[in-house]
This record gives C-alpha cells, structure tokens and sequence, in this order.
C-alpha cells in the first residue's frame, strides 16, 4: 500500500513539474485559435495530489483493514489458521465451510476472510475456489460492515447511509446470497 501511494506521489510530482509548461503550451494554441472555451477550461486544471484525495479518507477505517490483515498474517505465522483450515475444510467439507465463511464475512469483513482462506491453502477444487470468492464478496454485503465499500461509504456518506438503513435490504440480500449459491452449485457441478 504505501509503496502504491509512494508512486502515485512521484507521478504527482511529475505532473506539477511538466503541467505548467504543458498548459501554457496549449493556452498559448487556444488563443492563436480563438477558442475561449479550451483556455476557460484549461483555467480550471490542478495539479494531481494523491495526498489531497486520501485526506479526505478515515484513516481510522483504513488502519483498521490493515490491523485485520495484520492479525491474520500473524494467525498464520503462529499456525492457528492450519488448525481452522483442518477444522473446518477436513471434517465438514468444502462447500459447507464456503457458506458459513460467506456468512461470517458479514459479520468480520470479506478482505480478512478471503486472506485468511487463502494463507489456509485449503485442498478444493477450482470450483469451491470459485465458491468461496463468491461466498465472501456476496455474504460481505449482508451487513454494511462486511465489506470495505460499505464502512468507506458508511463513514463517507454520514447520516445518508447508515447501518439500519443498510439492514432494511438484509433479507433481499440474503435470498440472492443463496440463490447465488444455488446456481453456481447447478451450473458449475462439474468443477466442484
């Protein structure tokens, strides 16, 4: 992640050296044209700053995604998701585990689940994979909190889009979570 900012910065800073001349450049052909419109237009551009747009972000949201992803690794590192992935996967099968992972990932968030399922390194077939990515980012959307678009928007969007409102399509969500279950498992019973 801050490797991608790191570039978006060196982009950022590429344009603010090179924009100025390149507008004046280009204002300099809108006038020997006569376009009014162009040089109004290119009196409105700033220069792109990645920092300006993640200011605008809550970083109490983005820290949390990466504390989660954190705790996760270190679940791994100390063998407990190898002990969860004999739990669940081994004795109750693949496909059953997937749907339960897709309900909790409502509940703890689908980016975790899915980091957790893969360092698990489950043995399935290419179609339970399929299952469980589906699973996670449909059962993500069960409760807002599941899935990282839903706390962005949430923390965004303050008093428009809120929790209670988000529960309200609860039941409708959860009849395409499993209709979705039901026709991957018909359409794709060959892979599984």
């Amino acid at each position: 992640m801050m490797m991608g900012l790191g570039y978006l910065q060196v982009f950022g800073f590429f344009l603010r050296k090179t924009l100025p001349k390149s507008i004046k450049r280009k204002r300099e052909d809108a006038e020997r044209r006569g376009d009014v419109e162009a040089m109004r237009r290119l009196g409105d551009v700033v220069p792109f700053d990645i920092f300006n747009k993640i200011a605008r972000a809550e970083w109490d949201t983005l820290l949390f995604f990466y504390g989660v992803v954190m705790c996760v690794g270190g679940l791994g590192f100390m063998g407990y998701l190898a002990l969860m992935s004999d739990l669940l996967y081994n004795n109750m099968g693949a496909v059953t585990t997937n749907v339960i992972l897709g309900l909790v990932s409502a509940v703890i968030d689908n980016i975790p689940v899915m980091f957790a399922v893969i360092n698990m390194q489950p043995d399935m077939s290419h179609g339970n994979w399929l299952l469980i990515t589906l699973t996670a980012g449909v059962g993500g959307s069960l409760l807002s909190i599941g899935s990282a678009a839903g706390v962005a928007l949430m923390g965004q969007a303050r008093g428009y889009y809120t929790f209670m409102g988000h529960l309200k399509w609860a039941p409708v969500i959860a009849l395409g979570y499993f209709a979705s279950i039901g026709a991957h498992l018909w359409l794709n019973a060959s892979m599984m």
